[in-house]
């Protein structure tokens, strides 16, 4: 190349050079220009943003202001209401402490001067005490020139002779005011047992279980008792009853301590002779059958006497117990009926007493409830009962009632001794027991020998058929006080080893006569 076109192209060279360097500081400035622009524009915007911002946190700023000044108001003026209050109590307690302490030394003063006044009283009685010291003195010193005794023997003879006097005043008002309340208890007793009795309706002739099968002919005795005597031995076998064919015409008597036992063989051998097959698998049969219709009759008994009486929740045990007692007797009186009227005869005189009748007629039902089982069990019919009651989920109250019927136990309740009035009501009447003339003469020398054994005693007789005892005492021995004592002793002691119907009443006779003769 030549040297002329080396210098064109460095010539070239350089004005483009040139060129880029004057057309890239013209970009360069219009880009600073446009960033400039950009940059002032978006700090345009950001002061804007943040004057906005500045506005919006001023206007909360100042809402929430207002708001706390409310809130602060209100509560200033609530606080200043209560102090208020307060303050006006505190006025008040203030001004009710001004009068008290007003009070308080009114009455300091009343007590300052009592004790003032006190002061000279008790100068005074000092002084008369010395007075009366010197006076008692000489009066002790004459009384013993004159009796010869000394004042402690003189005071003991007075003490003495005041205390015989205020002893036998003692002894009147308790022997008169036993008289009223024993006169208002007895009238009040006997208004609720009359009213009880009269609203009673019961037979005056008691059941009694019958241990005799009537025959129709006497030729009828030869097949019960059948061939060699198998049918009467299996008879006396399944049923554990004796059968006893004797002279009796057409009639055979069943001899069994068990009445339930004594039921079903009597009714068993009455189908038995209606039916007229009498063999051994026969007896077997019937007997079975019998029993079963015994033992369901039980239940419907016992269910039909709870309707009947209008009680509720009876445990299903108890209705077939209640269903036994009727095949049961005691001294010739059926128990399910005395049961009956004890029952009866106890809600009638609940209800005069304002006590719980249905309560009271459920104790009258149950109390002899274990004499259905008794012959089963050792132990007594109460004690036996009371087993049962609690067994079934009977109440404390009917558990002691029964258990306390014949004063084995304390009684607990007012219904214990409604039961014990209710029995003897029940067992007293007219008709409703018997009792063997053995029993009766062995009661009535108990009863004499009881009231003769007291010291005093004179003589002693049990009248009106043992619902009476007169008792005679030396008046010398025994004087009215301690005949009044001697008569309630007996009550307790009779009632303790005596076994009766119904009471008795004790009649303390003391009497003294003074004969003179003028001549």
């Amino acid at each position: 190349m030549s040297s002329t076109g080396i210098l064109i192209s460095f010539v070239a060279f350089i004005l483009g050079g040139a060129i880029f360097l004057f057309v890239k500081n013209i970009y360069d400035k219009k880009r600073k220009r446009d960033v400039k622009y950009k940059t002032e524009k978006m700090i345009e915007e950001a002061e804007r943003e943040a004057d906005s911002i500045i506005k919006e946190a001023k206007l909360h700023a100042k809402s929430e202001y207002y708001e706390w000044k409310n809130k602060f108001e209100q509560e200033k003026e609530e606080k200043s209401k209560s102090l208020q209050k307060y303050e006006n109590r505190l006025l008040d307690k203030e001004e009710k402490l001004d009068k008290r302490r007003d009070v308080l030394e009114s009455r300091e003063n009343k007590v300052f001067k009592k004790e003032k006044s006190l002061e000279a009283k008790e100068k005074e009685l000092q002084k008369k005490h010395n007075e009366i010291d010197k006076v008692k003195d000489d009066q002790i010193k004459e009384l013993k020139s004159i009796t010869g005794m000394d004042y402690k023997e003189a005071k003991q003879k007075f003490l003495d002779k005041v205390a015989d006097k205020a002893k036998d005043e003692a002894n009147r008002l308790a022997m008169e005011i036993k008289e009223e309340m024993k006169e208002n208890a007895e009238k009040e007793a006997t208004n609720i047992i009359v009213e009880a009795i009269q609203r009673t309706a019961v037979d005056t002739v008691s059941d009694n279980t019958t241990s005799v099968v009537n025959l129709p002919s006497d030729s009828m005795k030869g097949r019960v008792i059948g061939r060699e005597g198998r049918n009467i031995r299996t008879l006396q076998k399944v049923t554990g009853v004796d059968f006893i064919i004797d002279d009796t015409p057409e009639a055979v008597t069943l001899s069994c301590f068990d009445p339930i036992r004594r039921e079903i063989a009597r009714r068993a051998l009455e189908k038995l002779v209606i039916d007229g097959r009498i063999h051994p698998g026969r007896i077997e049969s019937v007997v079975s059958k019998t029993k079963k219709d015994i033992y369901k009759q039980f239940k419907e008994d016992g269910k039909e006497v709870i309707i009947d009486l209008n009680i509720s929740h009876v445990h299903p045990n108890i209705m077939k117990l209640l269903g036994r007692l009727k095949f049961r007797t005691s001294y010739g009186q059926n128990v399910l009926q005395h049961s009956i009227e004890s029952a009866i005869i106890m809600g009638i005189m609940a209800g005069e007493l304002g006590l719980d009748v249905n309560l009271a007629k459920r104790i009258g039902l149950l109390h002899d409830i274990g004499k259905a089982v008794d012959f089963e069990r050792e132990g007594t019919h109460s004690g036996i009962g009371a087993e049962l009651a609690k067994k079934y989920g009977e109440d404390d109250v009917v558990i002691n009632a029964i258990e306390a019927h014949h004063d084995e136990v304390e009684c607990k309740s007012v219904y214990a001794v409604l039961t014990i009035a209710a029995d003897a009501i029940s067992a007293a009447r007219p008709g409703a027991r018997r009792e063997s003339l053995e029993s009766y003469i062995k009661r009535l020398e108990n009863l004499e020998k009881i009231a003769s054994e007291p010291k005093g005693v004179d003589k002693a007789y049990a009248i009106q058929a043992g619902r009476e005892v007169r008792i005679i005492v030396t008046p010398d021995e025994i004087s009215d006080a301690e005949a009044s004592k001697l008569s309630l002793n007996l009550s307790t002691k009779i009632e303790k080893e005596l076994d009766y119907p119904g009471k008795i009443k004790i009649n303390v006779i003391r009497e003294k006569r003074y004969i003179e003769y003028a001549k």
